[in-house]
This record gives C-alpha cells, sequence and structure tokens, in this order.
C-alpha cells in the first residue's frame, strides 16, 4: 500500500507538470510558425513544409487568379482535418487532441499576425521561416504531438521503421516543392527547399528521441548508482566487472542503451551519487531487443508495469 501511495503522489504532480509544458510549447509553436509565414515565407514566395505549404499555395492561386482572399490559417485548419483521423487511429487520443489544439492555434495567430516584410533577400526569409517553423515542430514532437499535416505522417512512419522524423519530412514534402515548381516559379521551389532543410534539420536537432548512444559507466560504487538510476530512468543495465589498470580498484562497469534525449538526466544522476564515476558514450545505430518508446515509458509510470507483463501476469 505504501508504494501504490508513493505512486499516486509522484504521478499527480508529474501528469499536471507535463500538461503545462505542453500547453507552453502549444502557445510558443503557434506564436513562431505565425511570424514564420507572415513575415518572411509569405511575403517572398516561399513555401513552408507540409499542409503549410498547400495552405500557401491555394491561398496564393485564389487570390492571384480569381482575387479571392481567404486567410492561409482557414486552410491549415481545413486541411489538417483529415491528417488528425490519421493520428488518432495510429498515435493515440491524447496526442492527436493536442495536436489538434496546436493546429487550431497555429490557424488563429496566421490569421492575427499581420503579414509584414522584415527583409526582401529570397534566401535570408527561406532560412529564418525554415528554422522557426523547425523550432516550432520540434519542440511539438519533443512533448509528444505535432503541428498536424506531414508531421502526423512523418511521426509515423518514424514509429514504424525507427528512421529519423526529419528524413521523413523532407521526404514527403518533395510534392510542396514539385507543386511550387510547376505552378509559380522554380525559383521559388529552390528556395522553398532550402526552407524545408533548415526546418528538417532544426527538427532532427530538437527532436532526439530516435538518436540512441550507449552509455559505459565505471564505478567503484555500482549499487548506489543502478539505484539512482532506476529510480528515475525507464532503462535495463548490464554490470560488468571491471579493474581500474592504474589504481587496481576494482569496480563495475555499467553499460545501457538510452536516447541522446535522455544522456542529460543520466549524467547529472550519476554525478550526484558518484562524482569520480567514469562515463564513455557511444553513438548506437541500431538496437535489437526489447527497448521501452516514450509510450511504454509513460505507461511504466503510472502503472509500475509494461503493457506486456500485465498481460503475461493476467495468464
Amino acid at each position: 500500500m505504501r508504494g501504490r501511495s508513493w505512486m499516486r503522489k509522484w504521478v499527480i504532480p508529474y501528469k499536471q507538470s507535463e500538461t503545462l509544458k505542453k500547453f507552453a510549447v502549444i502557445f510558443v509553436t503557434g506564436i513562431l510558425v505565425a511570424i514564420s509565414l507572415n513575415f518572411f515565407l509569405i511575403p517572398a514566395k516561399v513555401f513552408s513544409a507540409g499542409m503549410n505549404g498547400v495552405a500557401q499555395i491555394i491561398a496564393t492561386l485564389l487570390h492571384t487568379h480569381l482575387g479571392i482572399t481567404i486567410d492561409t490559417g482557414l486552410f491549415i485548419l481545413l486541411l489538417n482535418i483529415p491528417i488528425f483521423v490519421l493520428g488518432f487511429m495510429k498515435l493515440g487520443k491524447e496526442s492527436t487532441i493536442y495536436s489538434f489544439l496546436n493546429v487550431a492555434w497555429v490557424s488563429l495567430t496566421t490569421i492575427l499576425i499581420p503579414i509584414e516584410v522584415i527583409t526582401t533577400n529570397p534566401l535570408m526569409n527561406a532560412i529564418a521561416g525554415g528554422v522557426l517553423i523547425g523550432i516550432g515542430a520540434g519542440l511539438s514532437l519533443k512533448m509528444g504531438f505535432t503541428t498536424g499535416g506531414m508531421d502526423v505522417i512523418s511521426l509515423v512512419l518514424s514509429k514504424t521503421t525507427g528512421k529519423t522524423v526529419g528524413n521523413y519530412m523532407f521526404m514527403l514534402n518533395g510534392i510542396i516543392v514539385a507543386i511550387a515548381g510547376f505552378v509559380f516559379d522554380w525559383e521559388s521551389a529552390l528556395y522553398t527547399i532550402i526552407s524545408i532543410y533548415c526546418m528538417t534539420q532544426v527538427v532532427d536537432t530538437i527532436h532526439t528521441s530516435h538518436q540512441k548512444v550507449t552509455a559505459m559507466i565505471v564505478t567503484v560504487q555500482p549499487e548506489v548508482v543502478t539505484q539512482a538510476i532506476s529510480k528515475q530512468m525507464i532503462r535495463g543495465m548490464t554490470l560488468l566487472p571491471s579493474m581500474g589498470g592504474y589504481s587496481g580498484v576494482e569496480g563495475r562497469m555499467i553499460m545501457m542503451v538510452i536516447t541522446r534525449y535522455e544522456l542529460y538526466d543520466l549524467e547529472q544522476i550519476v554525478y550526484e551519487v558518484d562524482e569520480n564515476a567514469f562515463m564513455n558514450i557511444i553513438p548506437t545505430h541500431s538496437v535489437l531487443g526489447r527497448f521501452a518508446n516514450e509510450d511504454e515509458q509513460r505507461i511504466f509510470k503510472s502503472t509500475g508495469s509494461f503493457p506486456e507483463l500485465k498481460k503475461n501476469k493476467k495468464k
């Protein structure tokens, strides 16, 4: 009973803080995307990635050929509705709800913030616009939801294959480049490529859950270190015997695979309990076997068990 009581006391504040973080990211993302579109991309006729880019193209075509002016933000919301159906089926209810709120806020801020010309240099517009959208998309993905459109499809493919979200974004957004080239001009298409490339690089820099590293921790206090790690991280560990070549002191080497996103937390945990520990971090290209993803970690934090372990217990 004490264990369950402690778990409930820990889980409730954790969920509240996570919810606040998600709403803060939604707020920041809406402002960044709106500034990117209205201050940089739209004035320079450089197109954004995903459904934001499609919305730009439709709004521009209606204005230039039919004289109809409809705000880009409205098209962003309408085009994302069918995407949310896919998100609901593949990414879950909670992720889809936050993604919808994110897109709705992006649409509203894009409508409210006026279009202004900051610079007439198309290259600067492409880079600045791509970086700002990349920050918003990367932060959203890091919190477990998306900015809609191609982000949803890219995230579904990334979870299925383990490849980077940024790479899928770049491949899928090739259609935006092709449309921009054929409908408008190829100069706009080329600047669009630059903008999308900047966006995907920023996304991969921020959203690092797919990047795995192997941590090898040499310590003479293995029990204390492993216990500290287990309390705060949901990762398996392997202990190997070790001996200092210079000191001749016997110890243990703790080997574990984590995501790059978890690396900072691991470093803080280890050096809080053993400031003399030695850590070696090696990039990991692939992992075969049991490696808990973000969704499974959330379930474990809430229930204290992984889904398949609960099924086995019932049997």
